[in-house]
């Protein structure tokens, strides 16, 4: 059984800059929500980062919304908040595969998202992980944000901007034509 089981949990990374998070969050079954946010606050505040907060209908709207968030704001990462519960037909498999999948598909795009949506049987599977006194999958998925935003910062290049230096521009002289590469 996984609730025996005994997991390493790395300790939350320290910052030199402030970190802001972004928590996307489904609340279709609202207690769950509340708990999976509430660990995912504590461990912000643990890290020293700060967040906002927006809330989406259900979980295959959480990508969309984190895509938007990055396009238009100014967040160092993700926390993706919900849960799907399995129901009578397929439509589970359609959720959780596709919300996984569009979070993965943003994460390898270079977005730092830790993935808080829980996939369970049943209720009371959810109740168990969505604890913050329990499992903690909210604060988990915080976590797991923090540690991508740790690890894009050390590796990140120096600079900005589209990718050029300035050794590697070249003006043209608009007396003598075009510049030669």
């Amino acid at each position: 059984m996984a609730s025996e089981e005994q997991h390493y949990v790395l300790e939350l990374p320290r910052f030199e800059r402030p970190v802001k998070l972004l928590i996307v969050v489904a609340p279709y079954y609202r207690t769950i929500a509340d708990g999976l946010e509430a660990g995912a606050r504590d461990a912000i505040a643990r890290a020293g980062a700060s967040c906002d907060l927006v809330q989406v209908p259900g979980a295959l709207e959480i990508p969309t919304a984190i895509r938007i968030a990055d396009r238009q704001s100014n967040f160092d990462g993700f926390v993706a908040l919900g849960c799907v519960i399995r129901g009578e037909t397929t439509h589970y498999e359609t959720v959780c595969n596709d919300s996984s999948r569009g979070l993965m598909l943003l994460g390898l795009d270079g977005l730092c998202i830790g993935n808080g949506i829980l996939t369970v049987e049943t209720m009371e599977q959810a109740v168990a992980r969505a604890d913050p006194e329990g499992m903690n999958k909210g604060g988990g998925a915080a976590a797991a944000a923090l540690h991508l935003v740790a690890l894009s910062r050390k590796w990140g290049r120096p600079g900005g901007g589209v990718g050029f230096t300035n050794d590697q521009i070249q003006i043209a002289d608009t007396n003598e034509g075009p510049a030669s590469a």
